[in-house]
């Protein structure tokens, strides 16, 4: 009786620590949460979407649509983000299309890449990037409602 319970409870350590590893990342590595990213005031996360990898190089990132009603223009709202992480300490670099933005924290623990919402869209159309559903659809919803939007991806960074 006492064996069972043990296997049960060595089994259920087991599983929460493969569940917080996210796919066997280290827990130096860790998953990045939305409250890294600092925002542009009056900016509002609106869907988040976690995923993990779980492949050879196994990582975790969280995509982010994030609008401001304070802006009439997602161009402008993405502009402002970048004057705020250089501001913030964050080392601005290319993004992974052309149409895309990025920049590292500082140590380069996390790596930010983003976009204005049609400029993301664009590319999910072209094929040249992948993101889940409901963070198409959030993207989608905010030109529709012609709000000020952008597309974020979060994942820990190369050191």
């Amino acid at each position: 009786m006492t064996g069972r319970r043990l296997g049960a409870l060595a089994a259920l350590v087991l599983l929460a620590g493969s569940l917080a590893s996210c796919g066997g990342t280290s827990q130096a590595q860790g998953t990045p949460t939305a409250n890294a990213v600092p925002l542009v005031p009056g900016s509002q996360i609106v869907q988040q979407f976690r995923r993990c990898d779980r492949g050879a190089n196994a990582f975790c990132s969280i995509d982010l649509v994030v609008t401001n009603r304070r802006y009439v223009s997602s161009d402008v709202l993405a502009r402002d983000e970048s004057h705020l992480l250089r501001k913030q300490g964050w080392s601005l670099a290319d993004g992974d299309t052309g149409l895309q933005s990025g920049a590292n924290s500082p140590g380069h623990k996390l790596r930010l890449t983003y976009a204005t919402a049609s400029g993301d869209l664009q590319q999910i159309v072209l094929g040249t990037i992948n993101r889940p559903w409901p963070i198409i659809y959030a993207l989608s919803t905010s030109m529709f409602d012609r709000a000020a939007a952008m597309s974020m991806r979060l994942e820990v960074g190369a050191s």
